[in-house]
């Protein structure tokens, strides 16, 4: 940390400044966009979900519902209709949540990766709060006085590299590769984090990206940490234009290399489909990742790009 605020360790300015947002929205970043082909299908066809096996359903952006040996895990939740403090046209869902808050299981722990809105969202947070008031909120550090103003106290602030452990589970925080603020004043003064959620009785592993851009030394360095990932959450949207996005957001193939660098058993896409943030086409992730697995020369069914209430075991 630097004069009260955090920073990447591989790049030099995370930030997007007013400037470069007004040059990307004025079109002069110049980028061709293509739609995927019309006839492409990812290759892909659920198997039929085993209940005795660990299982992880997607409900779009980056909220993923976890169940391994009875625990019950959230990621970044939004079930919100807009990723903004008010009603933006631009940043309104295209798809609902596949599953009503009221009807997900009772919540364990929560893991959560940074402050933006697209993340941490207010509504979902203290609906989730009412309905499961005994959930573990596992947090970057300084977020810690945003969830006690709302009279949450059951957190645990977690730094990179830092451990979190209990009776059945142990959780690390990781690097990953961003920014934070959700005003004009507190940029990047709380933290960023990617976790590492391993259960004790099953010893099966997880690992959660968080929102980031790609650098090739410190994914290495987590998948150094750990042999393999039984299951990994990457992101595989926001990239158009490159340029703009890459320091902060993954492509598909940026997605690949992290899958690689922690020799992921199966990943599954996050960060596409629920809100457009960027100029790349909605449908145009997948396609991207299916030449990207190709180009490495690793199977369609081993990078998942699921449909929002989509159940695999993992």
């Amino acid at each position: 940390m630097r004069r009260k605020h955090f920073v990447n360790p591989h790049i030099i300015d995370s930030k997007r400044n007013f400037w470069q947002v007004l040059r990307w929205r004025a079109g002069l970043y110049k980028e061709p966009i293509h739609p995927p082909p019309v006839d492409f299908t990812y290759p892909f066809e659920a198997p039929k979900l085993d209940l005795t096996k660990p299982s992880v359903v997607w409900m779009g952006h980056c909220t993923f519902l976890l169940e391994v040996d009875s625990l019950v895990i959230l990621t970044d939740p939004i079930w919100s209709d807009y990723c903004a403090p008010v009603k933006i046209p631009g940043l309104k869902r295209f798809h609902a949540a596949p599953i009503a808050l009221s009807d997900i299981p009772i919540v364990d722990v929560v893991l959560l990766s940074h402050n933006h809105y697209d993340h941490l969202d207010a509504a979902t947070v203290m609906h989730l709060h009412r309905l499961h008031p005994h959930i573990l909120w596992v947090i970057p550090s300084k977020l810690t006085p945003w969830f006690k103003k709302r009279g949450i106290t059951r957190t645990i602030e977690l730094s990179w590299w830092q451990v979190h452990n209990d009776l059945s589970f142990q959780i690390t925080a990781v690097p990953a590769q961003h920014y934070s603020g959700r005003t004009l004043w507190d940029q990047n003064k709380t933290h960023w984090n990617g976790y590492v959620f391993e259960s004790k009785t099953s010893h099966k592993r997880f690992y959660f990206t968080g929102d980031t851009g790609y650098n090739p030394i410190g994914f290495k360095e987590i998948g150094q940490h750990w042999p393999h990932m039984d299951l990994s959450l990457i992101p595989i949207g926001t990239y158009i234009p490159i340029d703009f996005m890459s320091p902060v957001h993954c492509s598909p193939y940026d997605g690949v290399e992290i899958h690689q660098d922690v020799s992921s058993r199966l990943s599954i896409g996050m960060h596409w489909k629920t809100f457009r943030l960027s100029d790349e086409p909605l449908n145009r992730p997948p396609y991207d990742l299916f030449l990207a697995l190709q180009k490495k020369g690793l199977p369609p069914s081993s990078f998942l790009p699921l449909e929002p209430g989509c159940y695999v075991n993992w």
